[in-house]
């Protein structure tokens, strides 16, 4: 037998964000930011802040609108993040109801029970607490027993999380589910140029067995690594109001330029080794399920895998144009949504790369049921 991921399901909010209402909030707040400060900006004292329009969104990262939280609070340019209720102790938290919803379409299309998991793991970049582990209320919820837990390793976390669910099942586990749930309005920084447009919200879910008799993708060999780096950085922690920080500017921020620098040719060399070891070549592989961060990272990175002649865009399913950069839901979304594009026997790899840095490749074959 092999282990396989045998369903998957998606769950996004009903709030929809385009580029043109999130330029024209951001718009309205740098020219508001601008007038109130103009002295300490012509004093040096601040940084003028800039504008932006749809046009260069779309061409810096190919995105052109995202499903989010809530959308009214994000565009008030008084207040710039969601405006969402808190929730009692006693009632079901935010990120738990999306996982549970991912989780009730990825068991459907699994054909499996409650009864059937032993483990499931919440994988993602954004915990909404620190305990106790949001995974055990998706767990309660859902009703199933064994155990679960939460981890995070940024925007690799679903790769990472698939890596971690099929050492489980070697161990004894029958079946893992393995649930991103990104809320990444939560922490986005609306402010700003460079990063207001970047994420969605979303939710996925993942069942993973060790099955011949379920159709599925089978996972031949998989690859992890991490190296630690600044250019990606969220600082938000429990211990900021100890430090007396300003809690208003621990929020995602990045250097972009030094990311595409250093990701891209680390993310194709990681992939390239990883087809070598298993003798296929780039070419035999029907899809790249990459990390829906920019597509033109995702581009050279096809690129440098199997080389500029055979490097179709069909090879690298996008699906940040409607959803954006979901962080660690990214893959899955495009495995979800392409998964019927892969035939029988054929090879693809689920491959994600974020803040650490980290980066996740699994090789996967498409298998029938015997």
């Amino acid at each position: 037998m092999g282990i396989r991921i045998i369903g998957t399901g998606l769950y996004h909010p009903e709030d929809v964000i385009t580029n043109e209402e999130l330029v024209e909030s951001l718009n309205a707040y740098v020219e508001q930011y601008n007038q109130l400060n103009a002295d300490k900006i012509a004093a040096g004292e601040l940084e003028e802040r800039r504008g932006s329009s749809a046009d260069f969104i779309e061409k810096a990262s190919g995105v052109k609108r995202r499903y989010v939280s809530e959308k009214t609070g994000i565009l008030d340019i008084n207040r710039l993040r969601p405006n969402l209720r808190e929730r009692g102790d006693d009632e079901i938290s935010l990120q738990a109801e999306w996982g549970v919803i991912a989780a009730k379409q990825a068991m459907q299309n699994a054909g499996v029970t409650a009864e059937d998991i032993d483990v499931v793991i919440l994988s993602c970049s954004n915990l909404q607490r620190a305990y106790p582990a949001v995974a055990i209320e998706i767990q309660t919820a859902l009703g199933i027993q064994g155990y679960a837990y939460d981890m995070n390793v940024a925007c690799s976390a679903a790769t990472f999380g698939i890596k971690q669910a099929h050492d489980a099942i070697k161990a004894g586990a029958r079946r893992v589910l393995l649930v991103n749930v990104e809320i990444t309005s939560g922490h986005n920084d609306f402010r700003s140029r460079d990063c207001h447009f970047i994420f969605g919200d979303v939710a996925t879910a993942s069942i993973l067995e060790d099955t011949e008799t379920k159709a599925g993708f089978e996972i031949l060999d998989m690859n992890l690594f991490t190296q630690f780096s600044n250019n990606i950085r969220n600082n938000f922690g429990f211990l900021n109001l100890s430090e007396n920080a300003d809690i208003d500017d621990k929020r995602f921020h990045q250097d972009g330029r030094k990311v595409f620098k250093e990701v891209c040719p680390l993310v194709a060399k990681m992939i390239t080794a990883q087809l070598e070891k298993n003798q296929i070549a780039p070419t035999e592989v029907k899809r790249f399920w990459l990390h829906q961060a920019n597509a033109s990272m995702n581009e050279l990175i096809l690129k440098l895998v199997v080389g500029k002649e055979a490097a179709q865009p069909g090879l690298v399913p996008i699906i940040l144009d409607e959803f954006a950069n979901t962080s660690s839901a990214g893959v899955i979304i495009a495995l979800h949504r392409t998964a019927h594009e892969v035939e029988n026997g054929e090879y693809g790899v689920l491959c994600s790369f974020g803040a650490g840095y980290s980066v996740g490749a699994i090789l996967v074959q498409k298998r029938d049921a015997a």
